[in-house]
Protein backbone atom coordinates (compact mmCIF):
# COMPACT_ATOMS: atom_id res chain seq x y z
CA UNK A 1 0.00 0.00 0.00
CA UNK A 2 1.25 3.46 -0.88
CA UNK A 3 2.54 5.61 2.00
CA UNK A 4 0.54 8.78 1.47
CA UNK A 5 2.58 11.15 3.63
CA UNK A 6 5.86 9.93 2.13
CA UNK A 7 4.36 10.53 -1.33
CA UNK A 8 3.35 14.07 -0.35
CA UNK A 9 6.79 14.99 0.98
CA UNK A 10 8.59 13.37 -1.96
CA UNK A 11 6.39 15.25 -4.43
CA UNK A 12 7.09 18.55 -2.66
CA UNK A 13 10.83 17.86 -2.78
CA UNK A 14 10.54 17.24 -6.51
CA UNK A 15 9.06 20.73 -6.93
CA UNK A 16 5.65 19.58 -8.16
CA UNK A 17 2.35 20.86 -6.79
CA UNK A 18 -0.59 18.55 -6.04
CA UNK A 19 -4.32 18.68 -6.80
CA UNK A 20 -6.85 16.78 -4.67
CA UNK A 21 -10.52 16.19 -5.32
CA UNK A 22 -12.77 16.24 -2.27
CA UNK A 23 -15.81 13.97 -2.31
CA UNK A 24 -18.57 14.63 0.24
CA UNK A 25 -20.44 11.35 0.91
CA UNK A 26 -23.67 13.36 1.18
CA UNK A 27 -23.24 14.64 -2.40
CA UNK A 28 -21.16 11.94 -4.02
CA UNK A 29 -21.41 11.50 -7.78
CA UNK A 30 -19.18 8.50 -8.35
CA UNK A 31 -19.90 8.55 -12.09
CA UNK A 32 -17.29 11.31 -12.48
CA UNK A 33 -14.49 9.49 -10.63
CA UNK A 34 -11.30 9.34 -12.69
CA UNK A 35 -7.53 9.20 -12.42
CA UNK A 36 -5.52 12.39 -12.78
CA UNK A 37 -5.72 13.73 -9.23
CA UNK A 38 -2.96 13.11 -6.71
CA UNK A 39 -5.46 11.93 -4.08
CA UNK A 40 -9.15 11.78 -3.32
CA UNK A 41 -10.23 13.16 0.04
CA UNK A 42 -13.51 11.68 1.30
CA UNK A 43 -15.48 13.25 4.12
CA UNK A 44 -17.96 15.90 5.12
CA UNK A 45 -19.45 17.86 7.98
CA UNK A 46 -22.13 15.28 8.83
CA UNK A 47 -22.01 11.68 10.04
CA UNK A 48 -22.62 10.23 6.57
CA UNK A 49 -20.93 6.88 5.99
CA UNK A 50 -17.86 6.95 3.72
CA UNK A 51 -17.40 3.24 3.06
CA UNK A 52 -19.43 2.99 -0.17
CA UNK A 53 -17.74 6.08 -1.63
CA UNK A 54 -14.26 4.76 -0.82
CA UNK A 55 -15.14 1.45 -2.47
CA UNK A 56 -16.50 3.21 -5.54
CA UNK A 57 -13.34 5.26 -5.97
CA UNK A 58 -11.13 2.21 -5.58
CA UNK A 59 -13.23 0.38 -8.16
CA UNK A 60 -13.09 3.24 -10.67
CA UNK A 61 -9.46 4.34 -10.53
CA UNK A 62 -6.03 3.79 -8.97
CA UNK A 63 -5.81 7.14 -7.12
CA UNK A 64 -5.23 6.79 -3.35
CA UNK A 65 -8.18 7.65 -1.10
CA UNK A 66 -7.64 9.64 2.09
CA UNK A 67 -10.35 10.06 4.72
CA UNK A 68 -11.11 13.65 5.72
CA UNK A 69 -13.74 12.92 8.38
CA UNK A 70 -16.09 15.35 10.05
CA UNK A 71 -17.29 12.75 12.55
CA UNK A 72 -15.84 9.51 14.01
CA UNK A 73 -18.57 7.47 12.30
CA UNK A 74 -17.04 8.35 8.92
CA UNK A 75 -13.99 6.20 9.59
CA UNK A 76 -13.45 3.17 7.39
CA UNK A 77 -10.27 1.07 7.26
CA UNK A 78 -10.81 0.56 3.53
CA UNK A 79 -9.27 3.97 2.78
CA UNK A 80 -5.54 4.29 2.12
CA UNK A 81 -4.93 6.89 4.85
CA UNK A 82 -6.70 9.07 7.40
CA UNK A 83 -6.32 12.77 8.13
CA UNK A 84 -6.49 12.72 11.94
CA UNK A 85 -7.53 16.32 12.30
CA UNK A 86 -7.85 18.95 14.98
CA UNK A 87 -10.07 21.97 14.29
CA UNK A 88 -7.73 24.74 15.45
CA UNK A 89 -10.48 27.41 15.56
CA UNK A 90 -12.68 25.42 17.92
CA UNK A 91 -13.18 25.86 21.64
CA UNK A 92 -15.49 22.84 21.72
CA UNK A 93 -13.66 19.81 23.19
CA UNK A 94 -15.40 17.49 20.73
CA UNK A 95 -13.31 18.88 17.89
CA UNK A 96 -10.11 19.24 19.92
CA UNK A 97 -9.86 15.91 21.76
CA UNK A 98 -13.16 14.10 22.45
CA UNK A 99 -13.86 12.69 18.98
CA UNK A 100 -10.18 11.94 18.51
CA UNK A 101 -10.24 9.83 21.68
CA UNK A 102 -13.48 8.17 20.59
CA UNK A 103 -11.90 7.00 17.34
CA UNK A 104 -8.30 6.39 18.49
CA UNK A 105 -8.76 2.75 19.42
CA UNK A 106 -10.35 1.61 16.17
CA UNK A 107 -7.91 3.69 14.10
CA UNK A 108 -4.90 2.21 15.86
CA UNK A 109 -6.29 -1.33 15.59
CA UNK A 110 -6.97 -0.93 11.88
CA UNK A 111 -3.33 -0.18 11.06
CA UNK A 112 -4.36 2.56 8.61
CA UNK A 113 -1.83 5.32 7.92
CA UNK A 114 -2.91 8.20 10.17
CA UNK A 115 -1.63 11.72 9.45
CA UNK A 116 -2.12 14.35 12.20
CA UNK A 117 -3.44 17.57 10.68
CA UNK A 118 -4.25 21.07 11.93
CA UNK A 119 -7.41 22.38 10.26
CA UNK A 120 -7.78 26.17 10.15
CA UNK A 121 -11.02 27.81 9.00
CA UNK A 122 -10.65 31.14 7.18
CA UNK A 123 -13.60 33.42 6.41
CA UNK A 124 -14.79 32.50 2.90
CA UNK A 125 -17.44 35.18 2.56
CA UNK A 126 -20.34 33.03 3.75
CA UNK A 127 -20.94 30.62 6.62
CA UNK A 128 -19.58 27.19 5.73
CA UNK A 129 -21.12 23.88 6.73
CA UNK A 130 -18.19 23.21 9.05
CA UNK A 131 -18.60 26.57 10.76
CA UNK A 132 -22.34 26.02 11.10
CA UNK A 133 -21.95 22.52 12.53
CA UNK A 134 -19.06 23.28 14.90
CA UNK A 135 -19.64 26.89 15.90
CA UNK A 136 -15.95 27.55 15.26
CA UNK A 137 -14.73 31.14 15.08
CA UNK A 138 -13.26 31.64 11.62
CA UNK A 139 -10.14 33.69 11.02
CA UNK A 140 -10.95 37.05 9.39
CA UNK A 141 -9.67 37.47 5.86
CA UNK A 142 -7.29 40.26 6.88
CA UNK A 143 -6.13 38.66 10.15
CA UNK A 144 -2.84 37.22 8.95
CA UNK A 145 -1.24 37.03 12.44
CA UNK A 146 -3.99 34.79 13.84
CA UNK A 147 -3.81 32.44 10.86
CA UNK A 148 -0.04 32.20 11.31
CA UNK A 149 -0.30 31.53 15.05
CA UNK A 150 -2.87 28.78 14.51
CA UNK A 151 -0.69 27.13 11.88
CA UNK A 152 2.40 27.38 14.06
CA UNK A 153 0.48 25.94 17.00
CA UNK A 154 -0.59 23.03 14.84
CA UNK A 155 2.98 22.30 13.83
CA UNK A 156 4.40 22.72 17.34
CA UNK A 157 1.82 20.27 18.72
CA UNK A 158 2.91 17.59 16.27
CA UNK A 159 0.63 18.05 13.27
CA UNK A 160 2.30 16.94 10.05
CA UNK A 161 -0.05 18.87 7.76
CA UNK A 162 -1.75 22.27 7.95
CA UNK A 163 -4.98 22.83 6.02
CA UNK A 164 -6.26 26.38 5.38
CA UNK A 165 -9.96 26.08 4.53
CA UNK A 166 -12.33 28.79 3.32
CA UNK A 167 -15.21 26.34 3.66
CA UNK A 168 -17.37 24.23 1.39
CA UNK A 169 -19.03 26.48 -1.18
CA UNK A 170 -17.05 29.54 -0.09
CA UNK A 171 -17.73 32.75 -1.96
CA UNK A 172 -14.01 33.55 -2.07
CA UNK A 173 -10.89 31.39 -1.60
CA UNK A 174 -8.33 31.75 1.18
CA UNK A 175 -6.56 35.12 0.67
CA UNK A 176 -3.11 34.89 -0.87
CA UNK A 177 -1.43 36.97 1.89
CA UNK A 178 -2.59 34.42 4.47
CA UNK A 179 -1.31 31.52 2.35
CA UNK A 180 2.08 33.20 1.86
CA UNK A 181 2.52 34.15 5.52
CA UNK A 182 1.57 30.69 6.78
CA UNK A 183 3.84 28.98 4.26
CA UNK A 184 6.78 31.07 5.42
CA UNK A 185 6.04 30.33 9.09
CA UNK A 186 5.75 26.52 9.02
CA UNK A 187 7.85 23.59 7.85
CA UNK A 188 5.13 21.02 7.17
CA UNK A 189 3.13 20.65 3.93
CA UNK A 190 0.42 23.25 3.40
CA UNK A 191 -3.03 22.38 2.00
CA UNK A 192 -5.45 25.06 0.79
CA UNK A 193 -9.11 24.56 -0.14
CA UNK A 194 -12.53 26.15 -0.34
CA UNK A 195 -13.93 28.48 -2.97
CA UNK A 196 -11.52 27.47 -5.74
CA UNK A 197 -13.57 27.46 -8.93
CA UNK A 198 -11.07 27.93 -11.75
CA UNK A 199 -7.57 26.83 -12.76
CA UNK A 200 -6.52 30.48 -12.37
CA UNK A 201 -7.52 30.45 -8.69
CA UNK A 202 -5.68 27.17 -8.27
CA UNK A 203 -2.52 28.65 -9.78
CA UNK A 204 -2.77 31.70 -7.49
CA UNK A 205 -2.97 29.45 -4.43
CA UNK A 206 0.06 27.48 -5.64
CA UNK A 207 2.01 30.66 -6.35
CA UNK A 208 1.21 31.97 -2.87
CA UNK A 209 2.67 28.85 -1.27
CA UNK A 210 0.11 26.03 -1.23
CA UNK A 211 1.66 22.60 -1.73
CA UNK A 212 -1.74 20.97 -2.24
CA UNK A 213 -4.97 22.51 -3.52
CA UNK A 214 -8.31 20.84 -2.80
CA UNK A 215 -11.38 21.30 -4.99
CA UNK A 216 -14.74 19.82 -4.05
CA UNK A 217 -17.98 21.73 -4.58
CA UNK A 218 -16.98 23.11 -7.96
CA UNK A 219 -16.53 19.63 -9.41
CA UNK A 220 -19.88 18.56 -7.98
CA UNK A 221 -21.57 21.41 -9.86
CA UNK A 222 -19.35 21.39 -12.94
CA UNK A 223 -17.79 17.95 -13.54
CA UNK A 224 -17.02 19.03 -17.10
CA UNK A 225 -14.33 21.29 -15.61
CA UNK A 226 -12.30 18.42 -14.19
CA UNK A 227 -10.15 18.08 -17.30
CA UNK A 228 -9.37 21.80 -17.25
CA UNK A 229 -7.78 21.36 -13.83
CA UNK A 230 -5.97 18.05 -14.20
CA UNK A 231 -4.57 18.36 -17.72
CA UNK A 232 -2.10 21.17 -16.87
CA UNK A 233 -0.82 19.43 -13.72
CA UNK A 234 2.33 18.13 -15.39
CA UNK A 235 3.19 21.69 -16.40
CA UNK A 236 2.89 23.20 -12.94
CA UNK A 237 6.13 24.55 -11.41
Amino acid sequence: MQNVYATITATIRSGRKMLVRLIDPDKADVSTICDGFDFYFVGGSTAADCTSVVRAIHAACTTPVVLFPGHPSQFTPEADALLFLTLMNSRDPRYLIDWQMQSAGVVAESGIESIPMGYVLIDGGRQSATQRMTGARVVARDDVPTAVRMAQTAELTGKRLVYLEAGSGAATPVPEPIISAVKQAIHVPLIVGGGICSPEQMYKAFAAGADIVVVGNHFERHPEDIKNFIEPLSKLP
